[in-house]
């Protein structure tokens, strides 16, 4: 059982692991032109942002089982199967991507105007603007909202173990609940709340290291 407990622990973490990167990468697009296209925007674009923030709000509005059986076909032709760790990074990614952009964006949004305006008055070009000011203004706010997304993924990951998604949460569900082995159950628990509690350590260090 330990070396049971040892490879699920492994398998959650390689998932929190990559979903967390590939749901940055894909939500950090997206944020960047909300925050462009809105109203008070460097470049407003109404009929862009709507069309954006829709699609967005509607990924979000979905609970991750349902998501991740919804999207089981995308998931077999990105890894070649419907189950499994490899399998359930797909849906993690994209469960987390959308809160990912709103994390980029609200950071973004957040950042001093005065700062932006004073960036302007020296000639910087938009780009420069996203990237050399408001990004590095909004980094500290964006580590922090990355950190809950990250504690959000473990749980998704918990979840993924009820359809054979692998880790902690299906030694959970087939051994502490199917077969009845509460201590399997709760040393599953104490695993999760353990990571998850050196996770927000390892957030609230880099948040404050970075503030200052």
């Amino acid at each position: 059982m330990n070396e049971i407990i040892g490879k699920a622990l492994i398998e959650t973490l390689e998932m929190v692991l990559v979903s967390t990167t590939f749901s940055v990468i894909l939500g950090f697009i997206p944020a960047i032109i909300l925050t462009v296209t809105a109203n008070d925007g460097l470049k407003p674009n109404k009929i862009i942002y709507t069309i954006l923030d829709f699609i967005i709000n509607t990924l979000r509005s979905f609970p991750v089982l349902i998501l991740m059986v919804i999207i089981i076909p995308l998931t077999r032709f990105i890894v070649g199967k419907s189950i499994g760790t490899e399998a359930a990074m797909v849906p993690l990614t994209i469960a987390a991507a959308p809160f990912v952009a709103r994390i980029i964006e609200s950071s973004l949004r957040e950042v001093d105007k005065g700062v932006v305006e004073a960036a302007k008055s020296f000639g910087a070009s938009n780009t420069q603007i996203i990237f050399k000011v408001m990004l590095k203004e909004a980094v500290p706010s964006i580590i922090s909202g990355i950190t809950l997304t990250i504690i959000s993924i473990v749980g998704y990951s918990a979840m993924a173990g009820t359809i054979g998604g692998g880790g902690l949460g299906q030694v959970a569900i087939s051994y502490g609940y199917q077969r009845y082995q509460t201590d399997v159950m709760i040393v599953t628990c104490i695993i999760l709340i353990i990571v998850v509690q050196g996770l927000q350590l390892l957030g609230n260090y880099f948040y404050n290291k970075l503030s200052k």
